[in-house]
């Protein structure tokens, strides 16, 4: 007897159609599952044959042939161990459901004894479930915030194989998901800005950096403030939309890490990966590729502590997807595309020993071993930085007597509704950061006092193409957070400010 449920498979952070078909024949009892299935889809016959069995099932002793099409695909991902244990239990009479066509999408990894684990990637099996209009999903217990976040389709719960069997066979209905209050909560406990005593040029950097969605390079010694600076910057980012909470939240799903933040959360995602990670956990790969830090960091911020001591080559494969806002992976089977659409945030110190320019404490650095260390950055990955500046050391007591600064709430409202001026300026989504060149000529050409500045500094600097249109990127965010129309002359003068003193 020949049982067909439909599954799918992931490729990238996308899901293709799979037809799950489980036959019976007469024969001498093995087990044959075909497809090109990888080893966690293999290891499916032992899972199966064990959860079946301590379900109080009957495991056919016949020539069972699983079949996985398209045959030209490679299938991955332990997510087809219940739609082939519930196609065991068709072929084999075990249950009985009327209409096969109308059973619900099924995901989830056996247990031994039955239970049903949670898996990864179930966000864009439900979407593509959703998309060929399947009106119910279901998924193990684990998953179900996760899968709840779609609208369309009926998410159901479940527990073990028991529970599945008796559902489709209308013997118990389960009920569909309902999130708790606490999964649809639109923001988590964050890092406020208030905490930041002094540091009123360094503040305002970030406002513009949150602003315009600029890249920004951070200098300074020891303990003057730049990780905090860095670690508040969601806080005073606009909430996501809808559609980037849900490309965040399939991001995620892909990448096995679904339980660090909720998929309702409207907080733009802060990843701060330690300096030692590789090229391939910073961009992205694997012999599967998965998404990498500059993905996982999608609508929201990638911090770098300590830039200076990344790798070279880790430092130099950000290049590209600073620009395109995407990242493609090349293997020999296949290449994939994932949106890389973040802010980069850079912290170091002046130089090896951190105290360069300190105004008390010496610096035991040589020029030599200055040189060599400001060199680790490169001058191509150095000029994609909207915003360079210094970050000075705070004393003691004006950090005691100064009064907390503003608060992250109050410093997001003016943020937001910088945002909004672009968007209704630029199109939905385009921040001032984004914009190509014809469009900043255009939304972003300074007075004749302006220009005449930007002039002068462009040939003092000897700035490069990429530093003018960077400027004037930064002039245009500064005026649209004080609402004025046309870029001026005080706005290029604050811009120029923050190129740092590195040209």
């Amino acid at each position: 007897m020949l049982a067909r449920l439909a599954s799918a498979s992931l490729r990238g952070l996308e899901a293709e159609a799979v037809d799950v078909e489980v036959d019976l024949s007469r024969g001498m009892p093995s087990w044959s599952l075909v497809g090109l299935p990888d080893a966690a889809v293999r290891e499916a016959r032992d899972r199966v044959r064990a959860a079946l069995l301590n379900s109080n099932f009957e495991f056919p002793l016949r020539h069972i042939t699983v079949n996985l099409a398209p045959a030209d695909k490679r299938k991955d991902g332990s997510h087809f161990d219940l739609p082939v244990a519930v196609g065991l239990l068709l072929a084999s009479a075990q249950i009985y459901v009327e209409n096969q066509s109308v059973i619900p999408f099924l995901v989830g990894e056996m247990a031994l004894d039955g239970r049903l684990n949670p898996v990864s990637g179930v966000l864009p099996l439900t979407i593509f479930a959703q998309s060929q209009g399947i009106q119910q999903i279901i998924v193990p217990l684990g998953n179900a915030e996760e899968a709840a976040v779609v609208q369309g389709i009926e998410v159901i719960a479940a527990s073990n194989l028991l529970e599945v069997a008796a559902h489709l066979q209308g013997q118990r209905t389960l009920m569909p998901f309902e999130p708790s209050e606490t999964t649809s909560e639109t923001e988590e406990n964050m890092l406020d800005l208030k905490d930041v005593r002094g540091q009123h040029q360094a503040r305002r950097a970030l406002e513009i950096v949150a602003a315009g969605g600029h890249h920004e390079l951070m200098s300074g010694p020891p303990g003057s403030g730049k990780s905090m600076l860095a670690s508040r910057l969601p806080s005073i980012l606009p909430p996501l939309t809808d559609t980037q909470r849900l490309a965040v939240a399939r991001v995620y799903s892909i990448a096995g890490e679904a339980n660090t933040r909720s998929p309702m959360s409207s907080v733009p995602p802060f990843r701060a990966p330690h300096h030692s990670a590789s090229d391939v956990a910073m961009i992205g790969g694997g012999q599967i590729p998965k998404p990498g830090e500059v993905t996982k960091s999608l609508h929201g911020c990638l911090f770098l502590d300590e830039i200076p001591e990344f790798k070279r080559p880790v430092l130099e494969v950000l290049r590209q997807p600073l620009e395109s806002g995407t990242v493609s992976i090349a293997r020999a089977a296949d290449t994939l595309t994932f949106p890389a659409e973040f802010q980069l945030i850079g912290a170091m110190n002046p130089c090896p020993c951190g105290y360069l320019g300190h105004p008390t404490k010496p610096c035991r650095c040589s020029q030599t071993q200055v040189s060599r260390y400001v060199g680790r950055i490169s001058g191509p990955l150095l000029d994609r930085f909207d915003i360079r500046i210094h970050v000075p050391p705070v004393e003691h007591d004006e950090l005691t007597n100064m009064q907390a600064g503003e608060s992250s709430a109050e410093v997001r409202k003016r943020v937001i509704q910088a945002r909004n001026i672009q968007y209704t300026r630029q199109g939905e989504g385009i921040v001032n950061a984004r914009l190509l060149p014809t469009a900043l000529e255009k939304h972003a050409k300074p007075d004749e006092e302006g220009s005449n500045l930007l002039t002068t500094a462009l040939n003092r600097f000897g700035l490069s193409a990429r530093s003018y249109h960077r400027i004037l990127k930064v002039a245009r965010t500064i005026a649209d957070l004080v609402g004025e129309p046309k870029v001026q002359a005080a706005h290029i003068a604050e811009a120029l400010q923050y190129r740092g003193d590195s040209e």
